[in-house]
């Protein structure tokens, strides 16, 4: 895929902007708050002071959330596909995973720590539980939305309802799926820096950056927690990004929106 300069130029020219507004919002603070807010070149000094602990903590988070992540993307398909084979199974659990979803972590978090103890276990758990939810909701609506004309077609051939699922719902789901997927991709990072600051433990260097940000913030390291947000929000690039790629991978040969955008 070929980038057009102007979908780099832009972006550059409105983080240069940002950066200097930031270094003149910075100046313009009273000299005894600025501290409160770190100018970049403090924030990448902190990086570099700090980077061998960062990187572990970074480690350690992305452990968590691609261990979530993969329980997401596997457990939420499977509930998908339960939920589309009828009304009836939909009306029955749709209720309780609207449940699931509504419980504040911050709830379950310390239940999680009784149940499964603290550290990587219950940070896996919390970033599957924050993932969860989007995922099931487009799968089972991709799946649901197929082409009412190609189901006759498929009925009127006598398919099978697994021949039905498998070779024209889950084909027409992909877009849903992958739409639930970047959403996933997104929340994955984000899930795994909550539960570790919720339920992470640092025995045996296993603290990740939520820890990282209860530890800086204590010590009033600022420029240090905001390098700590800013790996954070890297980790969700890298993330999004790369469901993009996989995306792309698998639908720029014959979904429609890929096809408009080639032409």
């Amino acid at each position: 895929m070929k980038i057009p300069a102007k979908q780099l130029l832009f972006p550059a020219a409105t983080g240069a902007l940002m950066v200097a507004a930031w270094y003149a919002w910075h100046a313009r603070l009273p000299e005894d708050s600025r501290f409160l807010l770190p100018t970049p070149d403090l924030v990448i000094a902190a990086l570099r002071e700090h980077r061998e602990v960062l990187a572990v903590a970074t480690l350690n988070t992305v452990k968590g959330a691609l261990i979530g992540f993969g329980l997401a993307v596997v457990i939420s398909t499977a509930t998908a596909l339960t939920l589309s084979l009828a009304k009836w199974i939909r009306a029955s659990l749709y209720p309780y995973l609207m449940i699931l979803q509504m419980t504040p972590i911050i709830v379950i978090a310390p239940m999680l720590v009784l149940w499964v103890g603290p550290g990587l276990k219950s940070v896996a758990v919390i970033t599957f539980l924050i993932s969860f939810f989007p995922m099931v909701v487009n799968t089972t609506q991709g799946l649901l939305a197929t082409d009412r004309n190609l189901l006759e077609l498929f009925r009127m051939q006598r398919a099978t309802p697994w021949q039905e699922i498998l070779h024209l719902r889950v084909p027409a789901a992909m877009p849903g799926f992958f739409t639930g997927l970047r959403i996933a991709a997104v929340l994955a990072p984000i899930g795994a820096i909550v539960g570790d600051y919720t339920a992470g433990s640092s025995a045996g260097d296993g603290g990740g950056l939520g820890f990282r940000v209860i530890i800086y913030a204590s010590q009033a390291k600022y420029p240090a927690l905001f390098a700590t947000a800013g790996i954070g929000c890297a980790l969700g690039f890298v993330f999004t990004a790369a469901v993009v790629s996989f995306s792309w991978l698998a639908l720029h040969r014959w979904h429609d929106s890929y096809e408009r955008r080639d032409h």
